[in-house]
């Protein structure tokens, strides 16, 4: 058992990545409810935290298979007990041998993912080289226009019967994500999208079984659909993802509330600039990210909202507003001499401040650990490990 770690905000290095343990707790509850409700499995994906310990909060009570994006992130799962991984991604040949070696290594079980011909035969080549083995989804486009084939596509019995025929695949079902979710509003439109993401994988899954083939995995995924869905009939199993954290782009269609993002950054003041009417903070592009997609939904959130060190409420008419490499340039909403003196009085240089990112997968992506704090203006209680990068490179490359 890790000892108990006690430190105060105060004394952390910024930028330091922050994660309130109780708003995780909570929103991994309703997500575990939600799945039950619909009485499908929760399969989360791990993509947002690529961590062990959030990985067992969002698996508890489910069955704990999980779902990854990287060849780094199904090592790290799997080292860390989870092995039943879905490797979400196209299959590319070259990821093969890795995936074969975690595999082997750890006793775990991928199942990959391909929607086309030509990609599954050279992945089975590969495969069958090494004596590999894996069982395989076959990618659906349910209006996200990624990856995938349509439902109705005469690709898709093509494709399932080269996984059938090969020697190193066996064909498990199939999967969706309705990526396109993230750029409706409303949750109406939310519920729209999340039953054609349920309608369309039913129904490949359906022509595939009258081929006579055997289909145990219908997966969909998305956390605005999983939130919204009404019904999924048809579906085993539901892959969300940064439901764990939430961020300022799902709360800005109404996926959550503010007092449902767990993450922020934490950053020190550097300096005031009467000059361009800014504070400087030490959190920059690298560390906050440059994603605005809440601004497509709702004005004034610059590149992320500022709230006081002790709590996740944002300031009002406060952001951050330019990035720079490693410096975050913050305004307020008014321009006026007072309000801008108001501002350099309330963020004293030296002083520490959290920012509430737009997206979570990409702001917590670069770091190597979080800070566990409980609650507003608690210490961080705990330091939890991640990974990050996307491949495991062997002591030779």
């Amino acid at each position: 058992m890790k000892a108990p770690v006690h430190m105060a905000l105060a004394g952390l290095a910024t930028p330091a990545l922050l994660l309130d343990s109780a708003v995780l707790e909570r929103n991994c509850e309703a997500m575990a409810q939600r799945a039950a409700h619909h009485g499908v499995a929760l399969r989360p994906h791990l993509k947002t935290s690529k961590s062990a310990e959030v990985a067992r909060l969002a698996t508890r009570g489910q069955a704990g298979g999980i779902a990854v994006s990287t060849v780094a992130e199904a090592d790290y799962f799997a080292a860390h007990g989870f092995l039943d991984l879905t490797y979400a991604v196209g299959i590319s040949a070259s990821k093969i041998e890795a995936l074969d070696r975690i595999q082997r290594t750890y006793g775990a079980r991928i199942t990959l993912l391909a929607d086309r011909v030509e990609a599954v035969l050279s992945a089975a080549e590969e495969a069958r080289a090494l004596d590999a083995s894996f069982r395989m989804l076959i990618e659906i486009d349910t209006g996200g226009g990624r990856g995938g084939l349509a439902p109705g596509d005469a690709e898709l019995l093509s494709v399932a019967r080269a996984v059938q025929q090969s020697e190193a695949f066996a064909l498990a079902g199939v999967l969706t994500h309705a990526g396109h979710s993230y750029h409706v509003e409303g949750r109406d439109a939310i519920r729209a999208i999340a039953e054609t993401e349920r309608a369309g994988a039913v129904h490949a899954a359906g022509r595939l079984r009258a081929a006579g083939l055997r289909i145990d995995v219908v997966s969909v995924g998305a956390t605005p659909t999983a939130v919204c869905a009404e019904r999924l009939d048809g579906v085993t199993e539901m892959r969300p993802g940064v439901y764990t954290f939430f961020d300022l782009d799902q709360a800005a269609r109404g996926i959550c509330d503010i007092e449902d993002v767990a993450l922020s950054v934490l950053a020190t003041v550097i300096g005031h600039n009467p000059r361009s009417r800014r504070v400087l903070i030490d959190a920059g592009a690298l560390a906050l990210s440059k994603d605005e997609s809440a601004a497509e939904f709702r004005d004034g959130l610059g590149f992320g909202l500022v709230c006081q060190v002790d709590g996740a409420a944002p300031m009002a008419g406060l952001r951050v507003a330019e990035l720079h490499q490693e410096h975050g340039l913050i305004a307020c909403d008014s321009d006026t001499d007072g309000a801008v003196e108001a501002m350099f009085a309330a963020l004293p240089v030296g002083s520490r401040v959290r920012i509430l990112p737009h997206h979570a997968c990409m702001t917590a992506a670069p770091y190597d650990r979080y800070h566990v704090v409980r609650g507003a203006g608690s210490d961080v209680h705990a330091i939890w490990g991640k990974t990050r990068g996307w491949n495991v490179h062997t002591k030779d490359a």
